[in-house]
């Protein structure tokens, strides 16, 4: 069978898989529902399987030859922590939960993947399947750096992808150095002191000065920064 023959005998069945997985959304570290279902599939395909890195996070391994070689291959599965109103029949049963930067289609395209490989054993080497909990917010690929993933795990590369609404179907798109933006996060803790309404200048009101650098921060960039 040819993978276009595969993906075509089996796109209704992914199709539905995706839209499970909207429909049963879960943020980051509670993906138990999503991991539970991941492991079975993995392990019902031949994959050894590590269930929990992370505390909800799955590694999946396969080897098909006699080569060294270690391929690695990462989907995210990770909810937002938002309210999904878009009326599909699909749409999130989870409330407050929402697959609203495609997650669930990134774990999706994996299993395709992984199926597709565990089938036809086109690979010489070792393959390892990387489902990472986690991505929105909580930082959930440093977790399982720090939980040992490519010290257990090593891979000779690596790939991922993300789904990009707005380019055309079918398409694929890279290109050299950082593909995708990243943040970074800055607490700043703003101490007052309380008073009251006939000694306001005995205060230092928190408010106003958290106002004021918010205000300032954006200069950092707009007025420090060269353009180019």
């Amino acid at each position: 069978m040819t993978l276009q023959e595969f993906i075509d005998r089996n796109f209704s069945r992914y199709t539905s898989l995706r839209r499970d997985l909207h429909r049963h959304p879960e943020t980051g570290f509670e993906e138990i529902r999503t991991s539970n279902l991941i492991a079975d599939l993995l392990k019902s395909w031949g994959y050894e399987v590590n269930h929990g890195m992370a505390k909800t996070g799955i590694v999946g391994t396969l080897q098909a030859g006699n080569s060294d070689r270690v391929l690695g291959l990462r989907a995210d599965m990770d909810a937002l922590p938002m309210q999904e109103n878009s009326g599909k029949a699909w749409e999130s049963t989870n409330a407050g939960k929402f697959h609203g930067c495609g997650h669930d289609g990134h774990t999706a395209t994996l299993l395709f993947a992984a199926e597709w490989l565990a089938k036809t054993r086109r690979f010489n080497g070792t393959l390892h399947v990387i489902f990472q909990p986690a991505e929105e917010l909580l930082r959930g690929g440093q977790v399982m750096l720090n939980d040992g993933v490519f010290r257990r795990y090593p891979c000779d590369a690596i790939f991922a992808l993300h789904n990009m609404p707005g380019l055309r179907t079918g398409s694929f798109h890279f290109r050299k150095g950082a593909m995708l933006s990243s943040s970074d996060t800055l607490q700043i803790d703003v101490t007052g002191v309380g008073g009251h309404g006939a000694f306001p200048e005995k205060t230092i009101d928190s408010t106003m000065v958290a106002c004021y650098i918010v205000t300032a921060l954006q200069t950092i960039i707009s007025r420090n920064i060269p353009p180019f």
